[in-house]
């Protein structure tokens, strides 16, 4: 049984109306994503701002609820849980957020942050010592995942604005990994650091993913960041999945236009080596409608009379490897 199933994920968005008997814009912000992610794999999500990146993750968090689908944890639908439950489950689930800057509470000492997760699941389950002795024990789990994100047991006293951006991103996948969850959800955990930053930190992650055995669903819009650290891909556009695979196969084999455009779009160090990179034109307006044609149709140099009369299907072209387009 995957350790994540998300099946047909469909999240539509009220727009506020322009006058008082206009009726109110419907955006879909995904479009029936399902995908399967196994106990210790990473699974990356990636494309363009507006793709539905983060609106994948805040229904795989149950931050938010779908409009149609669902999403199963170990086999469990988060949806049918109420809401002392789903805190329950939240232990086996936790998120890294993008900003290390504004995801930490300036008011409180790192010790508290990291152990925050533990008091919002309910001292007792995993304190069952009382007084001194609980206390004594939160703070040596504290200790031991800074430790582990390599800060030092005493920064628990210090405050987020004695940390650099890098040392921040540390400090929040210590507290998410303090609960020793199953599943990490990462949403551009590295896009707001230096890039002399990002390898510490995404070396960091791939460390613990392999010490502890957590699975991750890590989404960028940075191919070369999830080539690194990602087992299989997961390609949006527009809210639709249009390519899937394993890392391997779309960095080498890619079969749809727009992701071939989004690997040209990575820079290479290459001396010498000349190339022509796919440029796409400007994104175009987001549809308010269901789209009957394919959505990626207006910018791509590809296109047939087919692609404007019906949306691809998602089909298999080999194993473990689906595209979305006419032409695959």
């Amino acid at each position: 049984m995957p350790l994540l199933q998300a099946e047909r994920l469909v999240k539509h968005y009220r727009l506020p109306r322009e006058h008082l008997l206009a009726a109110a814009p419907l955006v879909p912000a995904l479009q029936g994503v399902s995908f399967t992610l196994q106990a210790g794999r990473s699974l990356g999500v990636v494309g363009e701002s507006g793709s539905g990146k983060s609106t994948l993750a805040r229904l795989v968090m149950a931050l938010e609820k779908p409009t149609a689908g669902c999403v199963r944890l170990a086999g469990q639908d988060l949806q049918a849980l109420d809401a002392a439950a789903l805190r329950r489950a939240r232990a086996d689930f936790q998120m890294v957020f993008q900003d290390p800057f504004g995801s930490l509470d300036p008011r409180l000492p790192v010790g508290r942050i990291v152990a925050e997760p533990l008091a919002a699941q309910g001292g007792d389950a995993w304190f069952p010592v009382q007084g001194t002795a609980r206390r004594a024990e939160r703070q040596q789990r504290v200790a031991e995942m800074l430790e582990a994100v390599g800060l030092r047991a005493g920064d628990a006293a210090k405050y987020p604005h004695e940390f650099s951006g890098g040392q921040r991103q540390r400090i929040a996948i210590a507290r998410a990994l303090v609960t020793h969850p199953k599943l990490l959800v990462a949403d551009e955990p590295v896009s707001a650091l230096d890039v002399s930053v990002q390898a510490q930190v995404l070396n960091l992650m791939q460390d613990l993913q392999e010490r502890l055995g957590v699975s991750c669903l890590f989404i960028s819009h940075d191919l070369a960041v999830v080539d690194l650290v990602c087992d299989e891909v997961l390609v949006l556009y527009q809210g639709r999945v249009v390519e899937q695979g394993s890392a391997q196969t779309l960095f080498t084999a890619a079969a749809h236009p727009y992701t071939r455009a989004l690997m040209d779009a990575v820079p290479r160090a290459a001396p010498g080596a000349l190339r022509t990179p796919r440029l796409l034109p400007m994104a175009i307006e987001p549809r308010y409608e269901q789209a009957t044609a394919c959505p990626f149709a207006p910018r791509c140099s590809l296109r047939q009379p087919a692609c404007a009369e019906s949306a691809p299907a998602l089909r298999a072209l080999g194993p473990g490897h689906l595209a979305a387009c006419h032409r695959a």
